[in-house]
């Protein structure tokens, strides 16, 4: 599945291992290794961690 972040897709691979919330930032784990995103504020990365734990 992939998210589209400002014309660009985030590829995420399920299932999710771990996810990492830090302000901006995201990080997470999934089966093709460790991704870290990086959002223009917090509440797109909150966004964004909800899809991910939705999907």
């Amino acid at each position: 599945m992939s998210y589209l972040y400002n014309g660009s897709q985030i590829r995420v691979s399920h299932p999710v291992h771990s996810i990492s919330v830090n302000k901006q930032s995201v990080a997470f784990a999934d089966k093709q290794g460790r991704q870290n995103t990086k959002f223009a504020n917090a509440v797109e990365a909150k966004q964004f961690v909800k899809w991910l734990v939705n999907a």
